[in-house]
């Protein structure tokens, strides 16, 4: 399913995208993440993994979507439906079964050095300092000088220069998932894959770690594919969101739903016009809705950025 094809007549799908979208500019080479982001071209995915009695069982079906530099693409999904499979396709840890992803015009490698991964858990190493856990993030053959500086300056994006030299034992859940971000942006990725990287924090905490997000992006815009379950966490932070899903009678998942996030951010959380998206995601993610969000009419289209 390709991002530039209607949808008309798909059941359940929802295909608003805008060609005239604003999205983030690369960064300067004076900025943090001094190399440019990159897109993501994803064709005709499919992923099958074993089945019962050696039958392959599909888990992704004719994944078709263009990510493009700088943009917060948010993958929403309910478990199992293959959003986790996705992302590590596109940093090179899985093998699709059929089909291509090319980053930046080339094809995706195994463990490709121009992603960067941020786990749910932070996997820190527990006898390291902060500065040692973000600073093994840094690529191979990093001078000394300039490792030690990106690494600081990095730790300040985050806000944890007071406890660059505590050990994990040492700070909060909160601050080491900070930690965690701050040694996947080490690589310089020009593709950060976000695979649920606040699911394990409590409700006030992941907020403010959803703030922190939008304030590094800002910093050092790098392309993000984020995978997550949360509805409202995917219309804070991303440009863009998919809903994978399966269709009536066909293996795997696809692309059922696909909505350009209108505003730029941060959004108001309140917003009416949000409340609307949220309802449409939350049926397409089988989820009652329970009414309408009042004064807000039911669209198939959404308008062209700016706003």
């Amino acid at each position: 399913m390709s991002s530039s094809q209607g949808n008309a007549g798909q059941p359940g799908a929802l295909r608003a995208v805008s060609e005239s979208a604003t999205r983030p500019a690369a960064v300067g080479s004076d900025a943090v993440g001094s190399d440019a982001a990159f897109g993501v071209s994803i064709r005709s995915i499919d992923r099958d993994f074993p089945g019962e009695r050696g039958a392959p069982r599909r888990v992704l079906r004719d994944i078709t979507i263009d990510v493009t530099p700088g943009e917060v693409l948010a993958i929403l999904g309910t478990s199992g439906c293959g959003k986790s499979t996705l992302l590590r396709l596109a940093g090179g840890l899985d093998t699709a079964t059929a089909g291509s992803i090319l980053i930046d015009g080339s094809p995706v490698t195994p463990f490709d050095a121009r992603t960067a991964v941020g786990f749910q858990e932070p996997r820190l190493l527990p006898w390291r300092s902060v500065t040692q856990n973000v600073a093994l993030g840094l690529p191979r053959g990093t001078p000394k000088a300039e490792g030690d500086a990106r690494v600081a300056t990095l730790i300040d994006l985050v806000g944890l220069g007071a406890f660059a030299g505590n050990r994990p034992r040492e700070i909060s859940g909160g601050m080491a998932q900070r930690t965690s971000l701050a040694r996947a942006l080490a690589r310089n990725p020009g593709v950060l894959l976000l695979d649920e990287p606040f699911g394990a924090l409590d409700a006030l905490t992941r907020l403010k770690m959803q703030d922190l997000l939008l304030d590094v992006h800002a910093a050092a815009p790098t392309t993000v594919l984020l995978v997550t379950h949360d509805v409202d966490e995917a219309l804070q932070l991303a440009d863009r969101i998919i809903l994978l899903g399966r269709e009536d009678g066909l293996e795997g998942s696809t692309i059922i739903q696909e909505i350009v996030v209108p505003g730029r951010r941060p959004r108001d959380r309140g917003s009416a016009e949000l409340a609307e998206l949220r309802g449409r995601l939350l049926a397409g993610l089988g989820i009652d809705r329970h009414g309408e969000a009042r004064g807000v009419e039911k669209t198939t289209a959404m308008p062209a950025f700016p706003y």
